[in-house]
């Protein structure tokens, strides 16, 4: 998955907080529910899949990949590629989509998918990593659920950056740097922004060349006092999202974010 955001404002939630506040993890459904008949071996899957994914910028084939990724999952339920790549396209289709309960559906159903991944590939850096991003587009679709999501997010994180921080692009630091810059500080939530620059910074220097890692960097260093340093980020993360447009189907969005932060 490219960047994945958790956008809701989550302070406004945790501070409402009441019984109207709902759990973020539930019993996930067998994979027999969540994935059709493998209709090849795994590994052919995963590359049927892969291939749908390169083309995602086209009609149907982020469906596509979706589909071909649950199935690889069933065919070899061990292998958390399957299940990372199906969350994955899944934060794909849903940022595209426009319908509300289509969305809510979608995230609800990554997080299914999230939860099968620690149940069958278990200690797999990308199951927990794939899985807090999963319960942060649930979040950002039925806030109710972000009180109990947000520590779940945080363990989940701090656990895949430890044994895999390079995993998507330096997923886990990124991800972990917005979670603290936009959640709730102490007592409601995790919310920390000293420590999210150091995950942004850390992001960036693993993968200094990933724009939304600059993105990250650049909203730490302005939510820290840094802001001339806020902007060189930005600038990096436009230049960077500017020079694979036409090859990277999320480049164009990565550039609008990093206008928007520039005044542009």
């Amino acid at each position: 998955m490219n960047s994945v955001h958790f956008k809701k404002h989550a302070a406004v939630a945790l501070s409402i907080c009441t019984a109207s506040c709902a759990n973020s993890l539930r019993t996930p459904p067998a994979m027999e529910s969540l994935a059709s008949t493998p209709t090849a071996p795994a590994g052919a899957l995963l590359e049927q899949a892969d291939s749908a994914w390169s083309r995602r910028a086209e009609a149907a084939q982020a469906a596509a990949a979706e589909e071909l990724y649950l199935q690889a999952a069933r065919a070899k339920p061990e292998n958390p590629a399957g299940y990372a790549g199906a969350i994955r396209a899944r934060s794909f289709r849903l940022g595209r989509e426009k319908d509300g309960s289509v969305k809510s559906k979608l995230a609800e159903s990554a997080v299914a998918v999230g939860q099968a991944c620690e149940a069958q590939a278990r200690a797999a850096p990308a199951c927990d990593y794939w899985l807090a991003a999963a319960l942060g587009l649930q979040a950002r679709e039925r806030a109710a659920t972000a009180h109990d999501a947000l520590p779940h997010m945080v363990e989940l994180l701090r656990r895949a950056e430890k044994a895999d921080p390079s995993l998507d692009s330096a997923g886990p630091a990124r991800l972990l740097a917005i979670l603290l810059l936009r959640a709730p500080g102490w007592p409601i939530g995790p919310g920390d922004p000293e420590s999210a620059l150091s995950e942004a910074r850390a992001a960036a220097r693993l993968q200094p060349g990933y724009p939304p890692n600059l993105l990250a960097l650049g909203e730490a260093l302005g939510k820290n006092g840094h802001a001339s340093e806020s902007q060189a980020a930005y600038s990096e993360a436009l230049r960077l999202a500017v020079a694979a447009t036409g090859s990277d189907p999320d480049a164009a969005g990565w550039a609008d974010d990093a206008r928007k932060a520039l005044h542009y």
